[in-house]
């Protein structure tokens, strides 16, 4: 085996404990795996500020120079920036972070020429296979190593999708949470005619602070306290390798991301009238309304961003977004960008002219509980138990993602963890009362 823990190949890359988790000189034989899955002589290569990233990026391109492939090195940086290169180079890409997980992890994300995804489906199972086999052909020649700083291109074509001339002087704090955000904000933004208000900027990857995860409303207190006490337009929270970004308004209240993908189609839809808007299960109804109120076509679909993308591909969608905090953009090569959709963000509230709890009050219509976390002994008879209870006197039921049950003035989906024995409950309702009595009812059901 590659590695002591098969399980660290997940839907769309892999992650594991550093070092533990992996054979000696991991790095290099994956180098060379996907040398030989990708085919062709170049490959883009990232990572984060993790030492164990680091070290994997270093022998991987060991690897894949000894199977004949040049490496273009495209250094630290946050993950929208190996999509980016992909497209942009058009060679395939990997880049070496373990994302939000906690310190002490390592990790993969891939994607081919064009920023087209990797995900177990589409190859990462034969990258495995590799992997495990070590059957690699020997090469008659040996590959180069080059560096390329990818930032100028990086910021001159998302200034493409940007307004940036109509952006005022905002105030704006933004959580890095000691990830790459801290790194890559200020390149991107210093020229911004704006405040940025920095904190946990310092590269560090034991996370002292606070873990780099802000879906957790615990992991934003820090944030929100600031937001408050500096007087800011907003605040922004970034995960650790920066493709995931959450909104705090100027009151320090936690912006749904229902609510930003809502408002970044509706800005979308303003430019291209018509163009197709995706966006995943556990998304709030405002999506499906504000686009198809604004002319477009609402798409919905599973959750997992090779899901999105590949969506956004066949359809030609101008923008997609999940209840995660992940945001996708055509022009950025189909792929999701947390630094762009700061960007865009400071666009509309300048714009807008107003604060942005107001701007945000216009999608407020609905009340949810986000997605919340059950453990499960049993997934199949926990979820046949909701089936038999609401199937019957549900409006519809659909089994795209999980199962969704629809009523008239309220929903809910479940989903499976494909990794634990834990279900997904995503909750929406009219009012505050209804929301909160139905999720009591079915947190019964759930906790058995």
């Amino acid at each position: 085996m590659a590695t002591n823990h098969p399980s660290i190949f997940k839907a769309y890359d892999f992650r594991g404990k550093y070092p533990a988790d992996f054979e000696d000189d991991f790095g290099y034989w994956l180098g060379r795996a996907c040398a030989v899955f990708f085919g062709i002589p170049d490959i883009a290569l990232g990572w984060d500020m993790r030492a164990g990233d680091q070290a994997f990026a270093k022998r991987f391109t060991a690897g894949a120079n000894e199977q004949g492939v040049n490496v273009t090195q495209v250094g630290r940086i946050a993950t929208d920036m190996i999509y980016f290169a992909a497209g942009h180079l058009n060679m395939p890409g990997v880049v070496f972070t373990a994302s939000h997980n906690p310190a002490g992890w390592v990790g993969a994300k891939f994607c081919r020429a064009g920023a087209s995804p990797v995900s177990e489906e589409t190859g990462l199972k034969d990258i495995r296979a590799l992997l495990e086999s070590k059957a690699f052909p020997a090469s008659a020649a040996t590959g180069t190593v080059q560096s390329v700083d990818i930032l100028p291109a990086y910021v001159q074509h998302f200034s493409t999708i940007v307004d940036v001339p109509a952006i005022r002087p905002l105030k704006i704090v933004a959580d890095a949470g000691n990830g790459m955000a801290g790194d890559v904000v200020p390149k991107v933004f210093g020229s911004f005619p704006v405040e940025i208000i920095p904190m946990y900027f310092e590269l560090d990857e034991t996370f002292p602070n606070h873990p780099p995860s802000p879906i957790e409303p615990e992991n934003v207190q820090d944030l929100i306290a600031k937001v408050q006490a500096v007087g800011a337009d907003f605040g922004m929270a970034f995960d650790g390798d920066a493709d995931r970004v959450y909104f705090i308004d100027e009151n320090g209240g936690r912006i749904s991301a229902s609510f930003i993908t809502a408002m970044i189609a509706e800005r979308m839809l303003a430019k291209e009238p018509g163009a197709s808007v995706v966006y995943n299960v556990p998304s709030s109804h405002i999506v499906r309304e504000v686009v198809e109120a604004r002319g477009g076509k609402a798409i919905r679909e599973r959750v997992g961003h090779s899901f999105i993308k590949a969506t956004m591909r066949t359809n030609d969608c101008i923008f997609g977004g999940e209840h995660s905090g992940h945001f996708f953009y055509r022009d950025m090569y189909f792929a999701d960008s947390a630094i762009v959709t700061a960007a865009v963000v400071m666009e509309i509230v300048s714009k807008s002219g107003k604060k942005f709890s107001e701007l945000v009050r216009g999608y407020e219509r609905y009340f949810a509980i986000e997605e919340t976390n059950f453990s499960v002994e049993d997934k199949a008879a926990v979820t046949k138990k909701l089936e038999d209870q609401y199937g019957a006197v549900a409006n519809s039921v659909d089994r795209l993602d999980g199962i969704t049950f629809e009523f008239e003035d309220w929903w809910f989906n479940v989903r499976g963890s494909n990794t634990e024995p834990k279900l997904r409950l995503n909750l929406e309702a009219t009012t505050v009362e209804l929301r909160d009595a139905k999720f009591a009812e079915l947190g019964a059901v759930l906790k058995g």
